[in-house]
């Protein structure tokens, strides 16, 4: 696994925001205003022409994660999405030389793509389980365009399954290099590590069970306007998994809330609308939501530089001990 880049903080922060600017000026934008707005995987920035007053958004990722062509798979889905099943996705704005994926050259060359601004706003926290049926009818409407999709020739995405997750591959680092890990907190989570992995292998890999995903469904990543259908953004992390994955996303950093179990209630009856879940099916949804849990253990301890993961730190772990605990006895 290599180490994330964007972690480092302030030097290489500050030489991806003149990435930014210079994929900018290759966009035909030499006055635009490069502003940051987040950092996670990639960098993130909102470009402000003063020419047009258009806005767009730039996304300059980290180095070594994704493939030139597993970016442009990315593109391919969003774009097949928006055309074929009515999901609202932001376009990718290509370069005057036709380049959608453009290689801004330097001592370490970065890839970036820029997307068009879509308006809308994240969903209001005070309605969680109304946003949640909403985010499940999406996410089946993805599903469904999925399983029926003829992915092109050269497509290419991650795998998140459990080697790549939390066994060989540890996609992003060992969930034992969390924050906050004591003897105590290695004990319980080595054994929900265990459960985890007997537990995925006797539910399979069916075709009608595993397939391509979002992989990062949350209500962040959702843009309502109030008039419509919401768009869909942030596909980095899309790739092949367990669908119901996608619900454990969705409660990335908020399966402890008191109002999970409504939630996910909630985020089936909007499923249910577009396609069916199979009992056996339903009756392991804590198990992905205790292996995403555990794999962002991992992602907070190599994503320093990520608000999110200094805010929740080692009492995300601590959480994790407890809930680990109530799946390993079945009382969550």
């Amino acid at each position: 696994m290599q180490a994330h880049d964007l972690s480092a903080g302030g030097d290489v922060l500050a030489r991806v925001h003149d990435t930014a600017r210079t994929a900018a000026r290759l966009h035909g934008l030499p006055d635009a205003e490069v502003t940051l707005i987040n950092v996670s995987e990639n960098a993130t920035f909102r470009v402000d022409d003063p020419a047009t007053g258009t806005r767009s958004i730039l996304r300059v990722h980290r180095l070594g994660y994704h493939s030139v062509p597993a970016i442009r798979s990315e593109l391919a889905w969003l774009e097949a999405l928006r055309q074929e099943a009515g999901v609202r996705t932001p376009r990718a704005i290509p370069a005057p030389d036709g380049s959608r994926v453009l290689t801004v050259p330097g001592e370490l060359p970065r890839e970036c793509v820029m997307f068009e601004f879509l308006p809308g706003t994240e969903p209001p926290e005070d309605r969680l389980v109304e946003d949640f049926e909403l985010l499940g009818e999406v996410t089946a409407r993805m599903h469904r365009h999925a399983r029926a999709w003829r992915e092109p020739a050269g497509f290419t995405r991650f795998h998140w399954d459990y080697e790549a997750a939390l066994g060989t591959e540890s996609r992003w680092g060992r969930w034992q290099d969390g924050p906050g890990m004591e003897p105590g907190a290695l004990a319980v989570l080595d054994r929900l590590d265990k459960e985890l992995r007997e537990r995925l292998h006797r539910f399979g890999r069916d075709p009608g069970r595993y397939g391509l995903i979002h992989a990062d469904l949350r209500l962040a990543n959702l843009l309502t306007t109030g008039d419509g259908p919401p768009s869909v953004i942030d596909f980095d992390d899309c790739g092949f998994s367990w669908y119901l994955y996608d619900l454990a996303a969705a409660l990335s950093f908020i399966e402890h809330h008191p109002l999970v179990p409504e939630m996910i209630e909630a985020w089936l009856r909007g499923y249910r609308t577009v396609l069916g879940l199979p009992s056996e099916e339903e009756a392991e949804i804590w198990t992905f939501i205790m292996f995403r849990r555990l794999l962002l253990v991992a992602w907070i301890g190599t994503h320093t530089g990520a608000d999110i993961a200094a805010e929740l730190g080692a009492g995300y772990t601590l959480g994790t001990c407890e809930l680990a605990e109530r799946y390993l006895t079945g009382t969550v």
